[in-house]
């Protein structure tokens, strides 16, 4: 019996009709192939905008020469023809383009590596496993998150420099390999998106730990751990903070060596702003390469059942 005719049966039939129209309603806004207004597409458009329009300004001043900028700061919205200049001046500055290049892919592949392997055993550990002082030790993690980064930068320069790695890629790699946004975002996903029936299932089948995480509780954190490795990358290849201070000019990463810009040449915002520009086109191709797996992998974490 429908729940339409059960509430006919006991409420009457006013309540039926109203109950029959909020399905209706809740049927014909919340369907499959549903799609949203065109009010919705005006507000995503205008934040599109909002969003892509610094990124666009700088290009355009990238495109621009110094003279020109200094009689008109705000350019037309129609590019210059001088990025190509721009660009070739970059390239062929002292800032080592091609050096801090290679150096913030290797930065940001191997951290993104990193914190998605330690987070995610970390959050199975916390979120599966049953062991003393659990709870309290996860609370810890999660409060590191309020001390501000700022506070130990002095303390974990000393350690750099007693291990002689100052300078050294190493140095920014290593104090990055977990975080405990990582740690948090791992342990809340694996809490529901990991079953304890299937961690039964493998140790049943003579699984190891180390197996039951590797082929069980991985897989399962896929989604979770696509999104994290994308937001880590981003996040340590705009890092500017750390790698300035313990690396310096002689083994700059991108951001670093795009600031020497201002060193080398006197304001010349042409040049700066196509440098920028330069160092953002990576990361518009991870975008574009991993965007749309991004997005499929959380819809694929996000419908269960």
């Amino acid at each position: 019996m429908s729940s339409v005719a059960m509430i006919e049966q006991t409420a009457g039939k006013g309540a039926a009709r109203a109950a029959a129209r909020k399905r209706k309603r809740n049927a014909g806004g919340a369907g499959a192939n549903h799609r949203p207004g065109w009010v919705t597409y005006t507000i995503l458009g205008v934040v599109l905008l909002i969003s892509a329009y610094p990124l666009y300004y700088s290009f355009l001043l990238g495109t621009s020469d110094a003279q020109t900028i200094a009689q008109n700061p705000v350019p037309s919205l129609v590019p210059a023809g001088h990025f190509f200049d721009n660009m070739r001046r970059v390239l062929e500055s002292d800032i080592q383009f091609w050096k801090a290049l290679s150096n913030s892919v290797i930065v940001a592949s191997l951290t993104s590596l990193s914190v998605v392997i330690f987070s995610t055993l970390a959050g199975f550990s916390f979120s599966k496993l049953r062991f003393k002082g659990r709870n309290a030790l996860l609370v810890f993690v999660i409060a590191t998150m309020a001390v501000p980064t700022q506070l130990g930068i002095v303390p974990l320069f000393i350690v750099m420099a007693e291990l002689n790695w100052t300078g050294k890629l190493v140095a920014v790699i290593v104090p990055a390999m977990v975080t405990a946004f990582g740690v948090f975002w791992m342990t809340q996903y694996l809490e529901e998106a990991l079953p304890y029936e299937l961690i039964e299932a493998a140790r049943i089948d003579g699984c190891s730990m180390i197996r039951t995480f590797w082929h069980v509780a991985l897989p399962a954190a896929r989604p979770a751990a696509a999104m994290l490795a994308l937001f880590t990358f981003v996040g340590s290849w705009t890092n500017f903070f750390w790698p300035f201070i313990v690396l310096g000019s002689s083994n700059p990463t991108l951001p670093v060596a795009v600031q020497l810009l201002q060193a080398s040449y006197f304001k010349d915002y042409s040049l700066i702003l196509a440098g920028v520009t330069l160092s953002t086109i990576p990361l518009i191709l991870v975008f574009a390469v991993a965007g749309k797996h991004l997005v499929s992998g959380i819809m694929q974490g996000a419908v269960k059942g």
